[in-house]
């Protein structure tokens, strides 16, 4: 359009554009048509898609997402073209997930490995920040499983999907409260313990001269939580 053809007025092009009115009855049958599209794409792709997906399938699902956009709004285009990106899609998907299966390495490289986060109640914050996850984002996951110190901790994995995965441990210990320090009603409810931890990873504080965490280098301490 030239730009003098463009007028906040004209309504009738803002709200139905400049297609003839035949093309909104084609709409609706394209419309059906990627969603059948979609059903079948998803079943061949396996019952992962319906489930949390991994990086490889969150690419595929954007690839359909992007194939039938245009196509689905523009009448001069076709919807073979989605067709044809859609089994390309589902192909290559296949493959990689096969080769993947037989192939630890390729299914490192290809869909990454899991991290642990914490381990024996303290937190590994080189790894933390390899995720790019911040304390308040895991205290809230570690919350939600019920928990309220990282002494009931032993393993705090992120798998390669983004997803957690958390081992408690059978006897817990004291540790590192996950309570938000807002929350002082709840905070000033739990039983400290005598012992002291590192305020930022958790970990429990030696007869250190300089007083410096071992595990990340910062000096702040506070009571554990029993």
């Amino acid at each position: 359009m030239k730009p003098d053809e463009i007028k906040l007025s004209d309504w009738g092009r803002i709200l139905f554009g400049e297609v003839p009115a035949g093309f909104y009855i084609e709409v609706i049958i394209r419309t059906i048509l990627f969603f059948l599209l979609l059903i079948i794409s998803m079943r061949l792709m396996g019952k992962r898609m319906a489930a949390q997906i991994n990086r490889i399938e969150m690419i595929a699902l954007f690839s359909l997402a992007a194939a039938i956009g245009v196509p689905l709004q523009a009448p001069d285009r076709g919807i073979l073209p989605a067709v044809i990106i859609a089994l390309i899609v589902i192909f290559v998907g296949k493959i990689i997930s096969t080769l993947a299966f037989g192939n630890e390495k390729f299914e490192g490289r290809v869909e990454d490995r899991l991290t642990i986060l914490a381990n024996d109640g303290v937190l590994d914050l080189k790894k933390m920040q390899g995720t790019r996850l911040t304390l308040e984002r895991l205290y809230a996951q570690l919350r939600s499983e019920g928990i309220r110190h990282l002494g009931e901790v032993k393993r705090l994995y992120v798998e390669a999907n983004g997803s957690f995965s958390i081992i408690k441990e059978q006897k817990p210990c004291c540790g590192l409260s996950v309570i938000p320090h807002y929350d002082s009603e709840f905070l000033n409810e739990q039983q400290q313990a005598d012992e002291q931890v590192c305020a930022t990873c958790g970990n429990r504080k030696r007869n250190n001269p300089t007083d410096v965490c071992s595990n990340c280098s910062h000096n702040e301490w506070v009571p554990a939580i029993k």
